[in-house]
């Protein structure tokens, strides 16, 4: 007689739950755009969620605490003039986040830590490079201020966002629309997927393609790549009888995958999200009321199926929290923000464990949010791995820190055409430390500014209390 042996893992009994009622982020029209990015950005401040608005584009930003009814006059960011289609927090500042846009800008933005009391209108910095519209944006893993940002024009560019110029174009290595981006752990490669079924992997730097494959999905409909932390390629994507799949592939050898799974025959394009630390991808299709999980090994069959969280409702988008916004205490591995039609409904996966301390084996050391690199050792051609921090005493967000945004000026570059010759009685005078102690002055103002807003915010607040009773 036979006895199967079950799989050791301690992945086996993940499980996952939605959150009650009252911690929902309710009365959001969440935007209807026709394109197959997640809608929803978190970070351990802030829910950042793309919604419906006329005449232009906009997306909502919430702290994670705000739960409840949205006012219907909740402030937007409101700077793009077209529908917004992607939205990515930076890895190293929690109050910084980059959209992308129908109407061909990337904006960075610096969210504050209150709530402001009229929409958010001008970005950090707006990067101008695509001629058509722009679909993906993805901050670099490891570099300070390093954007990427993808467009319907074919084009990768790559943003030095702390001076607003671009570090890198890459603009020869696809043939069709970019349908996917993904860096690897340490920022050197690039994996992508594309509408004229190649999937690539790229050297931005070199410029050059590492590897490719034609058609790693035989179907017609769009493929999802990313990188593992060891270097393998998990994608998604359809087979010729339109069924769902999945497959893992080691670059050592492209041709063929060292795992493929079929899953299913429903039309929603699969976007995989990962967690490095647990090794495990969570699949969430689009129209999808549920989210299945995997979790990869480094031996046959090397992707191993866990188990499915269901609801009753489809999914319009999904959130992902980085590992340092969870809470250890209650075992909690991931947390997604799912996409009603009007509301945001947050999922927590947990591992069930009797004891109350500190679990080692599900928390190693994480990325923090200190970068590795400056900007300019990336592109001069060094590479660094993630500054790790640790979730023993769980993480807490550090305060608002502002992004510089030090534009160089052309001018500098030229060499003088000869005397200058100028009538103004004020030249003479106007010396580079006036300027300085003017910009010290605008610095001041722009603080008291906020400082006064957040006041009013907080005095509306009260009175709201007040005449509701509730004071």
């Amino acid at each position: 007689m036979s006895r199967r042996v079950v799989r050791q893992s301690k992945f086996r009994h993940v499980f996952g739950q939605p959150v009650k009622a009252d911690q929902m982020y309710e009365d959001i029209r969440v935007s209807k755009v026709t394109w197959d990015s997640s809608f929803c950005a978190v970070n351990p401040k802030f829910v950042a969620i793309i919604v419906e608005s006329g005449g232009g584009g906009a997306f909502m930003v919430l702290p994670l605490a705000k739960t409840g009814r949205v006012d219907k006059n909740h402030p937007l960011v409101t700077g793009h003039t077209a529908p917004v289609l992607d939205i990515d927090w930076c890895p190293h500042n929690d109050n910084v986040l980059a959209s992308a846009s129908e109407d061909t800008t990337v904006m960075v933005w610096q969210i504050p830590d209150y709530v402001p009391t009229r929409n958010l209108t001008e970005p950090i910095v707006t990067l101008e490079g695509h001629s058509k519209r722009v679909g993906i944006v993805a901050w670099h893993p490891t570099a300070r201020n390093v954007l990427l940002s993808a467009g319907g024009d074919n084009l990768l560019i790559l943003w030095n966002v702390g001076t607003g110029e671009v570090l890198l174009t890459l603009d020869d290595l696809h043939g069709d629309l970019i349908y996917s981006v993904g860096w690897n752990r340490t920022g050197s490669l690039l994996v992508t997927t594309c509408k004229d079924k190649h999937l690539r992997v790229i050297d931005p730097r070199r410029r050059q393609l590492v590897a490719a494959k034609v058609k790693p999905h035989e179907g017609a409909r769009p493929i999802r790549a990313i990188f593992m932390a060891d270097g393998k390629i998990f994608t998604t994507g359809f087979s010729k009888m339109s069924e769902r799949q999945l497959a893992l592939w080691d670059l050592k050898n492209f041709e063929e995958p060292i795992a493929l799974q079929e899953m299913d025959t429903s039309n929603g394009v699969l976007l995989p999200f990962y967690d490095p630390d647990s090794s495990i991808v969570y699949l969430c299709g689009k129209g999808d009321s549920s989210i299945r999980y995997f979790e990869i090994t480094g031996e046959a069959p090397y992707v191993h199926y866990l188990s499915t969280y269901s609801s009753k409702e489809p999914q319009r988008g999904m959130g992902f929290m980085p590992k340092r916004g969870l809470d250890v205490s209650k075992c909690e591995i991931a947390r997604f923000f799912k996409l009603h039609e009007r509301k945001c409904e947050p999922i927590v996966m947990t591992v069930p464990r009797k004891s109350d301390l500190f679990q080692d084996d599900l928390y190693p050391d994480t990325p923090g949010p200190e970068p590795a690199l400056e900007a300019a050792e990336w592109l001069a051609g060094k590479d660094a791995e993630p500054v790790l921090v640790s979730l023993r005493d769980g993480y807490v967000p550090v305060k608002n820190r502002e992004l510089k945004v030090t534009r160089k000026n052309i001018l500098d570059n030229k060499p003088p055409v000869g005397p200058r010759r100028s009538h103004s009685t004020c030249d003479a005078n106007f010396s580079r430390p006036n300027l300085e102690d003017l910009l010290e002055e605008i610095r001041s103002l722009r603080q008291t500014v906020q400082a006064q807003e957040k006041r009013i915010s907080d005095l509306e607040n009260k009175l709201c209390k007040f005449t509701n009773g509730t004071a």
